[in-house]
């Protein structure tokens, strides 16, 4: 009986336990909802239109790998963060022009190989420019440049630009339509100088 009674009051105090943390659970949801309704940019709407959602640290969570990231200047080195630098997508967030965040896509963008930005100078090597990311809209299919963070995982670059080895002459044929000249597997050792600086030979 002893046992029967004290099985009671277990399955009480675990009913009462569960009713408590539903009380919780509204109340963190209720919460969620007023802040949802205060800031837009907590549910992806930032002014930096970052790949991720901006809390009001200058900290946003990517979409894609879900990693915490920083937009402080001092990390990065650029004044716009637009991609993640863990794994290097981004967020369709631009229009016409870089900076814009005019567009209502709002898609994930994937990288999909590496560039050289053109140089106005005369006087820079052919080869020489600086290293760009090439993203590819997951939801419209736009194509973009965006220029490297001082952050970025260089292994993540190194990867992004061997699979894009395997692209197809079509999707080459497109970038190119699009002025887009993506490094082929000859710019590994320009690519390997700009992350990590000058290339030992063995």
């Amino acid at each position: 009986m002893d046992t029967l009674n004290d099985d009671f009051v277990f399955l009480l105090d675990a009913l009462e336990e569960s009713r408590q943390a539903q009380k919780h659970a509204e109340r963190a949801r209720t919460a969620l909802k007023k802040a949802k309704g205060k800031n837009n940019s907590f549910w992806g709407h930032s002014r930096y239109g970052q790949s991720g959602v901006e809390t009001e640290g200058g900290v946003f969570g990517c979409l894609h790998c879900r990693g915490l990231v920083t937009t402080e200047r001092l990390l990065s080195g650029v004044q716009n963060r637009n991609h993640c630098p863990y794994c290097l997508w981004s967020k369709h967030v631009d229009l016409a022009e870089a900076g814009d965040r005019l567009s209502a896509c709002r898609a994930q963008m994937a990288p999909i190989g590496l560039t050289l930005k053109k140089s106005r100078s005369k006087y820079r090597a052919a080869q020489g420019g600086e290293l760009m990311l090439i993203h590819e809209c997951q939801g419209c299919g736009k194509i973009s440049i965006n220029r490297l963070a001082a952050d970025d995982d260089s292994q993540m670059i190194l990867s992004v630009f061997t699979a894009s080895q395997d692209l197809g002459d079509e999707y080459r044929a497109r970038l190119q339509a699009e002025g887009i000249v993506m490094l082929e597997a000859e710019g590994r050792e320009l690519v390997q100088a700009q992350l990590y600086g000058s290339v030992r030979r063995n």
